[in-house]
This record gives C-alpha cells, structure tokens and sequence, in this order.
C-alpha cells in the first residue's frame, strides 16, 4: 500500500479557558490520508473538526502526539498542503487575478508563470472572463470558486476543505461539488487526496471514499464507515439512500443516550444542542401530522421540513434531551409526553417544556437551584457564564447560556433581563422558594 500522505497519531489539542484552565479539544485522535481518496469528516459544531484541520495544513501545532506528511514531522505549513476555508478569506482589493497569484508570488514565481498559472486554474474552476472582477462583484458561490483556485494553483498533493460549500445556497453548493468531483474523476485535479470537513451527510456520502464522525468533548475519530460505490453517485439511488441513512444512525447515536437511561453524574456544564423552540415545536408538529404520525426517517424529515442537516440534528437532539422524541437508528419517534406536548394548549405546552427542563436538563436546574438560593431570586449572567467558561471556550458559553436562557423562559423556570444582564425567578414566584 502507498505511503499515506498525512499520518494523525495520538494528536491531541488543549486551550486554555479564560481562567487559565486547560481545555482539551481533541483527545487520541489517529487518522491517515491515503492517495486517491476523498475523506469526509463528520461532526456537531464544536467538536473540534475545524482544529483538527488547521493542524493538518501546519496552521497551529498538536500538544500531543505526532503530525507526519509523507512520513516527516509537520512543524509549519507544508508546500504540498492547500486549505480552503468556508468564509472565502479573499482580499476585496485585489481582483481575481490577483487573489488566486497571492500563493504563488509568496513562493517567489516571476510574474510571467504565476499569472499563467493563476490564468489556468481559473479556468479549471469555471471563473474565465473574470480575472479582473473585485470580489464585491462576485456571487457567493464564485467567490468560493476563487478560494478554491487559490488553493489548486499552487498544485497541492493534499486539498483541505473546511465547510467549503456551507455557505453557500443549496443549488450553488451542488453544482460546485459536482463540479470539484468532476475534476477529481476526470485527472484535471491536481491534488492527490481530499478532506472535506461537512455538517451536510447527503454530501459526504455522495463525495467520499471514506466518512469518519467525530464525538466531541473532547474531539475523537468515533466511527470510520468506507464507501466502496463508483463514482458518480446517484442521490437517489438505493445504495446511496442507504448508506445515509446509516450515517444519520451514527451521527444521532452520539447525541443522546436512549431516554430510559440517566447519566451517572449529571453534567452541569454540558453543550446544548444549538435549537430554538420555535424550530423544536415545528418538528414535532411536523411529526405528529401526516404522513408521518409520530415516527420519521430523519432524511426523509430533512427533506419535508426543508431543513439542513446543520439544523435538524441539534433540534432532533434537544427533543431526544427533552424526551419530547427519541432518536434511534437514524429514525425520529414522538414519545407520549412529547404526543401530549403537541396536543396540549400554549400553557399546557409552557408547562410541560418547563418540566422537561428541570428533569432532564442538569444545567439549568442548577441555575433555577441557584436563583432560589437568594434571597432576591436574582444572579448576574456572568455568575454562570464563567462557570461555562471553565470548561469551553467564551464564545461557546455564550451560546449555551444563551440557548439555556430561551428554553427556560419560555419553560418559565427562570427570566433574564437584557437591559442588566440579570437572570431571575419568573414574577409571582412564592416567596418560600426564594429563601
């Protein structure tokens, strides 16, 4: 077998928080990138996919373990590794010339060849007639082309592409990855091996030799699943359809464990699945209605609720947290209180969720204990949001906190008022639970 171009062994990262306290990102993680295989690596959001990229191209380094390319160790960015980022990262004063030339002038190419070559990976993207276009004048989708060229034009033997097409609209998104497999399949491609970093399952099914899913806290190889079917791959195809929905049942098996079964320490700091009720309550009622009546396959969900897979796992996952739904297999199940939940009237549904809150949601019963602890029923939001820090990073407490305030409000189990940064009991709360 071919030497494996990149080899992850025992890598692991670790933050600090803003306590000083060490955080680890990822943990164990063993990987390699063979020649002539696309990758494609699976995970929820701060899983620490993106990191484990950025040590890959040499950007930041590992704290553990050894980062080999072609069998030497990776101190700094290697010539033969090109990244392409989901944000573009283009210079909005150069054109597009200039932009996709900006790697091959830092290697010292004289003029002449970088803008012959610039010249020819901008055809092979598809942007021919706008070299001289400024990147305001550009659409999304051509802008990531741009980044895309940028990346090829340096003729990289290992492409890195970190949520390329995720910010772009459905349809640009496709044709652009069609058209980067086209490339790969037909030899115009110059990189030898491809990992794509996607929230999207039917894309990296349709794109990948192999799909690895990361768990998270910290960030782990968790399952590797190979994929053995020819190139082009038909979306609708039996085979195809199969193989997703074996990748959605190992992407919901890490979420959640079953509802029966309660964790032995609860976890007070844990990462909320980033869903907002309104969204939750469209799920369930979208379940309850026909042709579902309670179960769902959830890319079958996906494509009746018009909801990307970025969005309806964390949702799918906060109604199996809730026990308003239970997640098995890659199938989606309306549990009886979640049934009684889409039955009940708006005040029914307010109490039934706040209930679900306080059972089954360890960190915001322990802000609702706290709060009931003063003497007012009042706490300033940075109390808990440092205690969310200590184990994540500023800007993910924010967003936890932030989710945990959404739910429990409308669970009205406790308030925040914006104007003060003040989380306090729900008014008319009796006196004997603020004392």
């Amino acid at each position: 077998m071919e030497q494996a171009l990149i080899e992850l062994r025992d890598v692991g990262k670790t933050f600090r928080s803003a306590d000083g306290s060490a955080r680890s990102v990822l943990e164990h993680v063993d990987f390699d990138l063979r020649p002539g295989e696309i990758v494609a690596l699976l995970g929820q959001s701060g899983s620490g996919k993106s990191t484990l990229l950025r040590i890959m191209a040499g950007l930041i380094g590992a704290d553990g373990g050894s980062v080999l390319y072609r069998g030497q160790p990776l101190y700094g960015p290697a010539r033969g590794i090109a990244m392409v980022f989901q944000s573009f990262a283009l210079f909005p004063w150069l054109t597009v010339q200039q932009n996709v030339e900006l790697g091959l002038e830092a290697r010292g190419m004289a003029p002449e060849e970088r803008a012959a070559r610039a010249s020819q990976a901008i055809g092979m993207i598809g942007l021919t007639g706008f070299e001289g276009a400024l990147p305001r004048e550009l659409s999304g989708g051509m802008k990531q082309r741009v980044g895309i060229a940028r990346a090829l034009v340096v003729e990289p033997e290992v492409l890195l592409m970190d949520e390329a097409f995720s910010a772009l609209d459905v349809l640009t998104g496709e044709r652009l990855r069609d058209d980067i497999l086209e490339l790969w399949e037909g030899g115009s491609m110059p990189a030898k091996a491809i990992l794509v970093v996607s929230h999207n399952i039917e894309e990296a099914v349709l794109m990948a030799d192999r799909v690895l899913i990361f768990a998270s806290d910290p960030g782990r190889v968790r399952v590797e699943l190979p994929i053995h079917l020819p190139h082009p791959r038909d979306a609708k195809a039996p085979a195809v359809r199969a193989l997703i929905d074996e990748v959605y049942a190992l992407m919901t098996a890490s979420r959640a464990a079953p509802p029966t079964e309660a964790p032995a320490r609860p976890h007070l700091v844990e990462r909320l699945p980033a869903a907002d009720v309104e969204s939750m309550e469209g799920i369930l009622e979208l379940l309850a209605a026909r042709p579902f009546a309670g179960h769902a396959d959830l890319p079958q969900l996906a494509e009746e609720s018009g909801l990307t897979d970025e969005d309806l796992l964390p949702i799918s996952s906060a109604l199996h947290m809730l026990r308003l739904a239970v997640l098995e297999k890659g199938d989606i199940s309306l549990t009886p209180i979640g049934q009684r939940y889409v039955a009940g009237s708006n005040l029914l549904r307010h109490e039934i969720f706040g209930q679900q809150l306080l059972e089954h949601v360890p960190l915001i019963a322990n802000i609702r204990h706290n709060l009931e602890q003063e003497e007012h029923g009042a706490l300033r939001a940075e109390h808990f949001l440092k205690l969310l820090s200590d184990s994540m990073n500023l800007e993910e407490a924010r967003d936890v906190l932030s989710t945990a305030v959404e739910w429990a409000r409308y669970g009205e189990v406790f308030e925040y008022d914006y104007h003060n940064g003040i989380i306090h009991l729900p008014e008319g709360t009796p006196l004997t639970l603020r004392m």
